[in-house]
Order: C-alpha cells, then structure tokens, then sequence
C-alpha cells in the first residue's frame, strides 16, 4: 500500500479534463490494475455461483446423488471464500486509490497554490479553491474507486454471455444485444446531467466565496451596518444553488430509476425465455434456477455500469476546475536570463514616485492615501501584479532579478497577512531559523505568550481566530522580524494597537533592524518619530523628505496628515 501524501505528486497534464483523468490512472496504475484484478474476480466468482447452483440440482438432488451433492457444495464453499477475499481486497485497493487521486490533487493544488502567491486571488475566486477541496476531491476519487467494479462488471457480463451462449443461443444472444440497448437508453440523461452539475459547480464555487468573504469581513459589516445586505445576498445565491441542485437530483433520480427499472424488465425478459424452455423441455430444473441467477446477478454488472458512467460525469466536472486552477499562470515570471544579484546594502529607488531607499536605513513612508503607499510596497517587494515596477535595486530592474532572489532578501508584510493554523511557535518562525522571543519581544508581544498555557507549543485556529485584531498583527509583525530579511517592507504595521504598545514596538524596532534595510508605511508620529528618514508621498509622488520634526516644521500637508493621526492615536 501507498504511503500518503506522495512525496511528489507528479507533473499533471492539464489540458483537457480527460487528460488529467487519464493522468491520474496512469500514476497509479498499479493499484489500479490490482483493484481492477480483485474485482474481476470478485464478480466472476458471483457469475458463477447460480451455474455451480444448477449443476448441484442437476446431478445431485435430481439424480439423488448424495457425493455428487457434496462436491458441488463444497465447490459452492470455495468460491464463496474466493469472492469474500477478493471482494476484502478489491475494496481496500479500492479506497486506495480514492486516497491517492485525493491526496494527488490535494498536491497539486496546495503547490500550485504557492506558485501563484499573491496571483492566485487576483485569477481565481477563493470558494472556487475551496470548493475543490470539498466537493470536487470527493468526485474524482470515486471515478478511481469504481473504476475495479467496472472491470469486474465488464468481464463478468462477458462470461455470463458466453455461458448462456453455451447452454442457450437465443438466451445468450439476448444478454449480449440486450445489455448494450439498455446502456443506450440511459445515455440521453448522461448529457444534461453534466451540463447541469457543471452549472451546480459553479454557483457552488461562487457561494463559498461568498460565506468566506462574509466571515472574514464579519467585524467590519458589523461595524458598518451591512450584516443584512450580506445575508440578503448569501440567501439569495443559496437558493440559486439549491435550485441547481434540484436540478440535478431531478436527472439523477431518473437515472436511479432507470437503473433499477430497465435492468428489472430485462431480468423478467429472461426469466420468462427461460422459464418457456424449460416447459418445452429444452432446459433441465437445474439450468433453469442457473439462469434464474443470471438474470438476478446482470443486474449487478448493469447498475455497475450505469454507476460508472454517472461518476465519470461527476469526475470530469471536477476535472475541468482543477485543470483550470492549475492551467493559472503567475502575473510574475522568472527572466530568461536573471541579472547578477546586488551587493547588500544596495539603494532601492523607484522611478515612478521617486523614492529611494539607502541601505541600513529604517526610513518611514507617508501618505494621506494608504492604497498608495500599499502599490508602491507592493512594487518594492515585487508583489503586485506589475511586471515592470520600475523599481531599481543597486541599479538593477527588479523584474531582471530571480524572482527567488528577491523573496528570499525583500519581504513585505502587509495589513492582510495572515496567521495559518498550527503550533504557533512554527507559524512565527516560517524558516526554522529566527530569533523567535527577540522577535515576538520587538513586536510587544510577549504578553500574548504569558497568557498562553502552551506557550509557543499553542495551537493557532484558522486564520488566527483565537487572537484579537492586535494581537493578531503584533504576531505577524513578529513573524516578518523572524524571518530576518535584507529588506523588510512594512505596511501599516501598529494600526490595530493601542499607543502605549505602539511606542514599545517603534523603539524596539530600531534596535532590532540597526544595520538592516526597513521601509514602514505609517502615518503614526510614534513610529515616524523613530525612523532615520521620513518620505511624504502626494499623489503617487514623493514631495517632501526629511525627519519627522524637520517636516513638523516646514511642510503643512505633512502635519495635516500626522496631527490627524496624532488624534487617532490619542482616541486609541
């Protein structure tokens, strides 16, 4: 058995959804091959149980063969010990395999995922991702999990053809025409089933995106009043699933009834045929319970078959979103040939605000607008969805640069990151390298440990739940000084704090960077107060540059745009 998840998942091909299926069999082929092998068996073993039935009539009830019997029986014995082992190992190959397509894709995903980055929400909404981890694994796991029962039910059919065949031409002949022309009935509803469960998919998709942008933003609709608007709007597109749901039970509980109902008709078809010969004489008791049995036991193999071709349906829906989450590109790509990589301590500058940024220096970034000051951290860091920043490093273009290079010495940290669920000690310490309590003692964050019975051993909720708001970003401010970078990029780091852990923070910082580059976008007069140079950004543009007292003191729009967050900060 395989050991889960893989080590690596393999490169899929996803061009078309039946390529990746077909991928997905191929990279495991051999518990495939085996689960398929077991099933054979299990199900042959079933095909020939009502003819080792009708021999035991035959030649030993009626001839009152009483060793004739007990050969029979015990024949009858082995094969049932044969289907009962095969049918245990074709079910764990079976759930085998469902793991590895599950795990496989679960792969896939999380590593397409990190290759993206900050690309993947920018193409691809977050309940589409979340509904391949919900519905869609499920999916795509059975089509592998029945593909052992379909092998069986496809050999069986085959060698209870051959047997009638033998025993009755015209029965025989029946089996083989009929089974096939009631696949063909069922297949008009194959159609408009998958176009209805893709559509079911998509409006699944765009609900999870919904109840996750609900929950995330649940502190500020409440703030804002906008709770019903939300709930209104989560109502209505339930509903729209719901209904598209209906839909396809609708379709799906015709396709039920067909295969209980068309295979039903054909067994008292064959019952019947077969129930004449024998009053003509043409069948002895013996064979006609024979196929009595394999009238009853082709209902297996046809529902197989029909089950099949209703999860392959299912499959390839799903099939179709993860090929499209992982035919994504990111906005960045790697240069053909990547620039030699800049000395430390070289001067940022960016050409379209006209900031520069010396090496060894904490200098502190103000704008009356944050989403400007959060684009331009964005291009220093190169983490926007430009691919030309016009951003300089040592006099290098940035986007000349290996794009692994500059994530391993620039790391911005913004007002969105987030805390992954986890020991809480690994969340904060990403590399397994940091100075982990220096780090959470620069971001005033120790008290958070105290109050922890666990300490760093505690265990991080979803996103970081468990936390406050400051707490929350004291912790990632933590996690960014941790990592140590060249350069670090902080985006309003101290906003959700009180003043008093504010001014802790800003001294500590200093100390803790000396000799690193830091670029902070605030507007705080505790952390501005603390930087080596402060840079006043209007309208895209650096317009002034100095201390924060020389700007104090000299420019107007400067000193709006502190003493009205000098007011905040006396509020909080």
């Amino acid at each position: 058995m395989r050991v889960l998840p893989l080590d690596h998942p393999g490169t899929a091909d996803h061009r078309t959804p039946g390529r990746f299926l077909w991928w997905l069999a191929t990279g495991q082929w051999r518990t495939l091959v085996m689960g398929m092998f077991f099933g054979i068996v299990w199900m042959s073993s079933q095909a020939f149980l009502p003819m080792i039935i009708g021999k035991a009539i035959d030649h030993g009830v009626a001839d009152r063969d009483g060793r004739a019997l007990l050969g029979w029986a015990g024949l009858l014995f082995a094969v049932g010990l044969v289907q009962a082992g095969s049918g245990i190992m074709r079910h764990r190959y079976a759930v085998t395999n469902w793991l590895t397509t599950a795990y496989r894709t679960v792969q896939l995903v999380s590593r397409q995922s990190v290759r993206l980055g900050g690309s993947l929400p920018r193409q691809v909404s977050t309940g589409e991702v979340v509904a391949i981890g919900t519905s869609d694994l499920s999916h795509l796991g059975q089509v592998m999990d029945v593909s052992a029962r379909f092998a069986g039910a496809v050999v069986s059919f085959l060698l209870v053809a051959v047997i009638l065949l033998r025993t009755s031409v015209s029965l025989g002949l029946i089996v083989l025409i009929g089974v096939p022309l009631l696949m063909l009935l069922i297949t008009p509803v194959l159609r408009p089933l998958q176009v209805r469960s893709t559509h079911q998919r998509h409006l699944m998709g765009r609900l999870s995106n919904t109840a996750t942008d609900i929950v995330g933003g649940l502190r500020v609709l409440r703030g804002i009043g906008g709770e019903q608007v939300f709930h209104d709007r989560y109502r209505r597109e339930s509903q729209e699933t719901r209904q598209a749901g209906v839909q396809v039970a609708r379709l799906q509980s015709v396709l039920d009834a067909l295969q209980v109902f068309l295979p039903g008709v054909f067994v008292v078809l064959v019952v019947w045929i077969g129930a004449r010969s024998a009053v003509q004489g043409d069948l002895s008791a013996g064979e006609l319970v024979s196929f009595y049995g394999y009238a009853a036991f082709l209902m297996i193999p046809l529902r197989t078959a029909t089950e099949y071709a209703n999860k392959l349906i299912r499959g390839h829906v799903s099939a179709k979103r993860v090929c499209h989450v992982l035919a994504l590109d990111p906005d960045l790509a790697q240069p053909a040939a990547a620039a030699p990589a800049p000395a430390p301590g070289s001067e940022l500058y960016d050409a379209r605000s006209g900031l520069r940024v010396r090496g060894g220096r904490l200098v502190a970034l103000v704008c009356e607008q944050p989403d400007e000051s959060a684009a331009l951290a964005d291009r220093i860091g190169r983490c926007g969805a430009d691919t030309t920043t016009g951003v300089t490093w040592g006099g290098i273009p940035l986007e000349d640069l290996d794009l692994a290079e500059v994530r391993r010495r620039i790391v911005v940290s913004d007002s969105g990151a987030v805390l992954f669920s986890g020991r809480l000690g690994d969340r904060i310490d990403v590399r397994g390298t940091g100075e982990v309590e220096r780090a959470i003692a620069t971001a005033s964050a120790s008290d958070i440990l105290d109050a922890l019975p666990e300490g760093l051993d505690a265990t991080v909720t979803e996103r970081g739940r468990s936390f406050s708001g400051g707490q929350r970003q004291r912790l990632v401010l933590a996690r960014a000084l941790a990592l140590d970078p060249e350069v670090l990029v902080l985006v309003e780091p101290t906003s959700a704090v009180d003043a008093h852990t504010e001014a802790r923070i800003a001294a500590r910082l200093r100390t803790h960077r000396a000799g690193r580059t830091t670029l902070v976008t605030t507007s705080s007069p505790l952390v501005l107060d603390v930087a080596d140079e402060v840079v006043l950004l209007s309208n895209g543009v650096v317009v002034a540059t100095g201390t924060h007292s020389q700007l104090l003191a000299d420019d107007a729009d400067y000193r709006r745009v502190v003493a009205r967050e000098s007011e905040e900060v006396a509020q909080r």
